[in-house]
């Protein structure tokens, strides 16, 4: 189509002016003019959806961060828990292992056999069961504990297989004291373990 062929219309136009003698318009200013405002408006419709999403992000960031804290703080004290049950667990079962390859001495024996007889001083008759063992072992080094002390009640020792090595049991008139080693295990992890 050339610019001067005429353009026909199905309808007839309504208020349109011809000008005649009006300036003609660089139509490169007002295409330059309007990119420059669609490139403005498109630019702040762009920082406003990036703000907006930055915001969201901080909060959805802000919740994510609640929720961290939240579960560690429910789950630090179990933990803290946990691991203190699993040390006091493995302390005792390393000094039961330490404790159970020792060699039975006659001190050991000795020492146990005083521990006992001090929780028990005030009868009138004690006796004391150790392993057969052990006996025999206190008989070869001639323990005192099993001469008759002056001024005190006697002490008998009797051989008892009821008695683990190392260990003893004190029967008065008014009881019996477990003294054996795997009584004073069970009542040391009953004190340390809930």
């Amino acid at each position: 189509m050339n610019w001067s062929e005429s353009i026909c219309l199905s309808q007839p136009l309504h208020d349109v002016v011809l000008l005649e003698g009006a300036p003609t318009q660089d139509w490169s200013d007002v295409l330059a003019e309007r990119e420059q405002a669609a490139y403005e408006r498109g630019r702040r419709d762009g920082e406003k959806d990036l703000r907006e999403q930055l915001l969201q992000q901080r909060a959805d960031m802000a919740e994510v961060q609640q929720g961290v804290i939240q579960s560690l703080r429910q789950t630090l004290p179990r933990i803290a828990q946990q691991s203190e049950t699993a040390l006091t667990q493995l302390a005792l079962e390393a000094a039961r292992r330490v404790v159970a390859d020792l060699p039975i001495s006659a001190e050991l024996v000795e020492a146990v056999v005083r521990d006992a007889l001090r929780q028990v001083e005030d009868t009138a008759e004690i006796t004391v069961h150790l392993h057969p063992e052990d006996l025999d072992l206190l008989r070869r080094h001639e323990s005192p504990l099993l001469r008759a002390e002056e001024g005190r009640n006697p002490v008998h020792v009797i051989a008892s297989s009821e008695v683990t090595r190392g260990g003893c049991m004190v029967q008065t008139c008014f009881g019996l004291l477990d003294a054996r080693r795997e009584t004073k295990w069970e009542q040391l992890r009953k004190t340390l373990t809930p």
